[in-house]
């Protein structure tokens, strides 16, 4: 199974989330910038509110694609000490990268939330969406920036995940909906027939329609 694109994996994931429609306590976090137009579907489908959650990966100098952890909103940061180890990562170093990031955070914040504040996550079911999981480090720090608002739960839900990400990832948080986890993980991509690049605008415009909805 592969899916079109992202709005049509957001539309499959909606239909196993379902329990959650129509309910007043629920809200639908999205991962910037690919898995807001999974969430958007989500949040469409089950009738609650949307907002944008950004996290930003700290990647290893000069091989970035290489994910030594994730921070999110709060200084949370999420490291991996395995990576950390192997690419010989010094606590200044990785605070330095945390820095650099942490202002891009912020940038995002201010660009895709504008001045509607952000939702009220006390107490509420908080449904975090991504367009996949490789490592998941990214998700992992906004679980932990997510918990530190006092939710009720934190549900993770994604329409492809490695395997492994899901087992561990169940460990941390209340529940994990994952339509896809498959043997050959190789990259979310593979699981998209249309995997393009998610630019601000699309992502500012699915956000701007849905406040206004």
């Amino acid at each position: 199974m592969r899916f079109r694109d992202r709005a049509h994996a957001g539309q499959l994931l909606a239909a196993e989330l379902e329990e959650y429609a129509g309910r007043d306590d629920v809200v639908v976090l999205a991962l910037p910038r690919g898995g807001v137009p999974v969430a958007f579907e989500v949040a469409r489908s089950l009738r609650t509110p949307l907002d944008v959650f950004p996290v930003r990966k700290l990647g290893v100098p000069g091989h970035e694609e290489v994910a030594v952890g994730a921070m999110g909103l709060g200084g949370v940061r999420v490291t991996n000490p395995l990576v950390v180890a192997e690419a010989q990562i010094g606590e200044d170093q990785l605070d330095a990268i945390a820095e650099l990031e942490s202002r891009e955070l912020l940038r995002q914040e201010r660009l895709y939330r504008g001045e509607r504040p952000p939702l009220e996550l006390r107490g509420r079911t908080v449904i975090l969406v991504d367009d996949g999981l490789a490592t998941g480090a990214s998700m992992r720090a906004a679980a932990v920036a997510a918990a530190a608002q006092e939710p009720r739960e934190v549900v993770v839900a994604v329409p492809v995940a490695a395997e492994s990400t899901v087992r561990e990832l169940r460990q941390e948080v209340d529940r994990v909906v994952c339509l896809l986890t498959p043997p050959r993980f190789l990259a979310v991509g593979a699981w998209y027939e249309d995997f393009g690049p998610v630019d601000d605008d699309e992502v500012r415009r699915l956000l701007a329609s849905e406040a206004g909805a």
